[in-house]
């Protein structure tokens, strides 16, 4: 067991506290436990290792990864009951869908130390979602997706500045402090800024690994698959990288990658639901996730440049980092009129040019433009959107 201390001290050591995530001031961290779930690659770890370092004692405080080689001989059960006669308080355990049969193991601990805090988290959020199944009315889940604009100008720029509101926006109320210009930043946001490993050396080989262990371990982990599921994946999703944004014909999917038709809904769901596409989808019922898709995008811009860079439509760039940004703070759906509808607000996206036909007639239209730098009347630039979380 002490190898997994010094593993924990090592990795607190290397851990960062100058940029804490928008979803730290939203996590209820006192609970007796709780789940933290979102897409590979977007600071989970790093978050749950700051909580330690700024709040929790280390004498009573354990962070470990699931994938350790301590559990080849071991059970969580069997660290949990050793930590909490230990005199421990507070048990994390990352990357918890790599151990096998971990939701029995989680609801015992859960359910034989009360006064144990116990917080999970995981890539992969349809097996952890799955797994907490028995436990949802009592553990909450929280999910976090990647950088917005204003974390990228603080981690990678230094550059630092509250979070603004839809009213706000609107308002026109949107400053980066000391930055005058701040579509060059905007453009290179674009490129690699949505993941916090966007400033190393060899991010473009990292975040086609990302893609890669998401199409070819998570998805399949949870289908309980085979390998050539994980291809198929890949397939599907280099289709929809290339086509994006796209109205998806399930048919001719299921022409082009070979998967079989009836499939091809349920895997796009979980490609979704993995961080790798999104789905618009229409107002139908007014709850998002219920109405039928209009369209797929890839979740965000990063992607676009990496999977499919000769590809990279500067309209379909547009509207990824827009719906990207805005399902933070609201329900983002299809437009009947214009591109999209968010909290009886309609937005048509675009460039410098881009004119007031298609929202003429509705009430609460507003024109979002890029390649400019502030905006007037009902006209937003596009990079203040990122200023939202």
């Amino acid at each position: 067991m002490e190898q997994l201390f010094e593993y924990f001290n090592r990795k607190l050591i290397d851990t960062p506290i100058d940029l804490v995530r928008y979803k730290y001031a939203e996590i209820e961290w006192g609970g007796h436990a709780l789940g933290l779930v979102g897409p590979r690659g977007v600071g989970k770890s790093t978050m749950l290792l700051q909580y330690i370092k700024m709040h929790l004692d280390v004498k009573d405080t354990l962070y470990v990864s699931a994938d350790h080689l301590y559990f080849s001989s071991h059970t969580l059960v069997d660290l949990a009951d050793r930590f909490y006669k230990m005199g421990g308080k507070h048990l994390f355990v990352d990357e918890i869908h790599k151990y096998e049969g971990w939701s029995v193991e989680v609801k015992q601990i859960f359910d034989s130390y009360s006064d144990l805090q116990l917080i999970i988290s995981g890539s992969s959020i349809l097996e952890i979602t799955k797994g907490m199944a028995d436990l949802s009315r009592r553990v909450p889940i929280y999910e976090m997706q990647g950088l917005s604009f204003r974390e990228y100008l603080h981690l990678f720029h230094g550059i630092k500045m509250d979070a603004i509101d839809m009213d706000r926006l609107l308002q026109h109320k949107y400053v980066i402090p000391g930055v005058e210009h701040p579509l060059p930043l905007f453009n290179d946001y674009l490129r690699r800024g949505y993941y916090p490993f966007g400033r190393d050396v060899a991010y473009d080989i990292e975040l086609l690994q990302v893609v890669a262990q998401t199409m070819e371990s998570d998805i399949p982990m949870y289908l309980n698959a085979n390998v050539s599921i994980g291809r198929k994946l890949k397939q599907l999703l280099m289709v929809v990288a290339e086509s994006v944004p796209f109205k998806p014909v399930m048919q001719k999917l299921a022409d082009v990658t070979g998967i079989n038709r009836n499939y091809i809904q349920d895997y796009l769901m979980y490609m979704e639901r993995a961080g790798m596409i999104a789905q618009l989808r229409d107002a139908v019922g007014g709850i998002r996730g219920l109405g039928k898709t209009e369209k797929v995008y890839l979740d965000n811009t990063n992607l676009i440049y990496a999977l499919s860079p000769k590809r990279a439509d500067i309209g379909n760039v547009r509207e990824t980092f827009f719906m990207n940004q805005m399902r933070v703070v609201g329900d983002v759906m299809c437009s009947p009129v214009s591109d999209f509808l968010v909290d009886g607000m309609t937005f048509e996206i675009g460039g410098r040019k881009k004119g007031q036909k298609q929202i003429s007639e509705v009430k609460n239209g507003y024109v979002v433009k890029d390649d400019i730098e502030t905006g007037y009347a009902n006209v937003l630039p596009l990079w203040a959107f990122g200023l939202l979380y």
